[in-house]
């Protein structure tokens, strides 16, 4: 069962869920693929505690999902994945969180990240062009098999006039 397409954060619990750092950090994590309770605590550098209680707030919010058990060694490891491929929000203080959220991703991340900010000068027809590519390549399907992972953030606005 694959993730849906994107979603629109649309009811307050998933605002709530999405008003701390460590859930985008999670749902990030999840976007590599399914994984435990110990495998995030691990790869994020956190304990299994604070990591059961963000995930938790996230599966209640429907942004996380079990996805499915296995049976080891003194238990069951139960595994968690992504209710949706991407979200769509509008809420500026969500926006702010987000992008901490991404800033510790890009602060980690490996090899040195390529970045730009950059203002350009467009009609309108060139930025529903340029948003319409964005788009599409946000939305292409993950068949890269065993190649590694890139985050990839897009982002095409016109700024807030002074």
């Amino acid at each position: 069962m694959g993730e849906e397409d994107a979603a629109a954060v649309a009811t307050p619990q998933q605002f709530k869920a999405l008003g701390h750092p460590m859930r985008h950090r999670l749902l990030f994590a999840l976007g590599q693929g399914e994984a435990t309770i110990s495998q995030l605590a691990a790869a994020l550098g956190s304990n299994k505690g604070n990591i059961a209680h963000h995930l938790k707030v996230l599966t209640d919010a429907g942004l996380a999902l079990p996805a499915g058990t296995r049976q080891v060694r003194g238990g069951t490891e139960r595994y968690y994945r992504r209710a949706h491929r991407a979200l769509q929000f509008q809420d500026t203080a969500i926006t702010e969180v987000a992008f901490s959220a991404i800033a510790a991703e890009i602060a980690t991340a490996e090899p040195e990240p390529f970045l730009i900010l950059r203002t350009l000068r467009l009609n309108s027809r060139h930025a529903e062009q340029i948003a319409a590519s964005l788009r599409d390549l946000a939305e292409q399907e993950d068949d890269a098999g065993d190649q590694p992972r890139y985050g990839l953030l897009l982002g095409l606005y016109q700024p807030g006039q002074p």
